[in-house]
């Protein structure tokens, strides 16, 4: 293949202009009722020896004695930042947060370690790992389980393995690893009718690198992936870039050019957020088709809570998944579910809309949940 010369930092070589913000948005958010709780540090910090050579971070904070609740992030390949435990009140909550297999402060991270950060990473490992947390912690159960986008997919795949170590769930921008989610995405172009210019970019990076168009363009995942694990660094970053870029520029309502270049100017979140996030759509998310909505009947069987927040404008995670699944729920029984579509919100939980309906949730929840 073609040979990429140096990037420039951050690389937006095949990163699609945002829209206009006449009103600046950006700088200017409007006001919800609801927002974050404050910054708030943990007091305890950990390294969880999972096996498989895997070394996974997590911290715990708010009121040693509270509620447990996890936060379950993203990407896959996404990592935890200090700003996921402000979505609970940490007077009720004894909030943990945990970094995937391969991501974030989780060792090894695919930036450091490609190799290391892929063995035996999987969504049965993820599960796992989570018990294997809930154990290490002393925790009998999980009062509330936080997971917004691979997230939410991640967190009904736990509910429904380990349905009598979790009481309630709070799912952003839910994401069932459909085929039709996978080729919406990534593969057939779903995505263009609201932003073809982040499709064609997407395409274009392949192409443009490709010895074989014709049957690279059928398979765009994994052209990806071949770039992704290429022995030629600057082509790593390039793909890392191109296809992390085409996520981010359809993310929001509102386009930040700081968290382009935040993100693809960070390798240690630049690289696991792709290199996960596309080993996970080759093989469908490492879940039976299916899979979660046939699995809500142990979920209702168990008296499962289940909140979902979902942007109307979500381009990435489209709200026909959340629909599907609170309809699937309430034909399965579950007594409590709740769905809000939030006008004018994007994909990401940075959007000021789905901020004030997730953080309502878990307030909600607490009248429920009990220490």
């Amino acid at each position: 293949g073609m040979r990429l010369g140096p990037a420039p930092s951050p690389d937006l070589r095949y990163v699609s202009p945002p829209a206009s913000d006449a009103a600046n948005a950006i700088a200017r958010p409007a006001i919800y009722p609801v927002t974050l709780f404050p910054e708030i540090a943990p007091h305890k910090e950990g390294m969880l020896d999972v096996g498989d050579g895997h070394k996974l971070y997590y911290d715990v904070s708010g009121n040693p004695d509270g509620v447990p609740a996890i936060f379950l992030h993203g990407g896959p390949g996404a990592g935890c930042s200090p700003r996921c435990r402000r979505f609970f009140d940490p007077q009720h909550y004894r909030i943990v947060i945990l970094d995937q297999r391969g991501s974030g402060k989780s060792t090894p991270n695919a930036a450091d370690d490609l190799e290391g950060s892929l063995v035996e990473n999987n969504t049965p490992a993820l599960v796992s790992d989570i018990e294997a947390l809930r154990s290490h912690l002393g925790i009998e159960k999980w009062g509330l389980v936080l997971g917004g986008s691979w997230g939410s997919t991640l967190a009904l795949a736990y509910a429904q393995a380990h349905p009598d170590r979790c009481e309630a769930l709070l799912l952003r921008g839910v994401f069932l690893f459909g085929p039709d989610e996978v080729q919406y995405l990534f593969t057939e172009g779903g995505t263009y009718g609201q932003n073809p210019q982040a499709w064609e970019e997407y395409r274009r990076f392949i192409r443009e690198t490709s010895d074989d168009w014709a049957r690279e363009s059928t398979n765009l995942l994994g052209a990806y992936w071949q770039r992704l694990t290429s022995e030629d660094l600057e082509m790593r970053k390039a793909a890392a870039a191109a296809f992390v870029g085409y996520e981010l520029s359809i993310s929001k309502t509102f386009i930040d050019p700081a968290v382009l270049a935040e993100y693809l100017g960070t390798p240690s979140i630049l690289i696991p957020f792709a290199v996960m996030e596309v080993h996970y759509m080759l093989h469908g998310g490492f879940l039976r088709r299916g899979q979660l909505l046939d699995g809500v009947g142990v979920m209702a069987a168990h008296g499962h809570r289940v909140a979902i927040a979902h942007g109307r404008g979500d381009y990435v995670c489209q709200p026909q998944a959340a629909w599907r699944l609170s309809e699937a729920l309430r034909a399965a029984g579950c007594a409590d579910v709740e769905l809000e579509f939030v006008a004018g919100a994007g994909h990401s939980d940075s959007e000021p809309g789905l901020v004030d309906a997730m953080v309502r949730a878990t307030e909600r929840f607490k009248a429920v949940l009990k220490a």
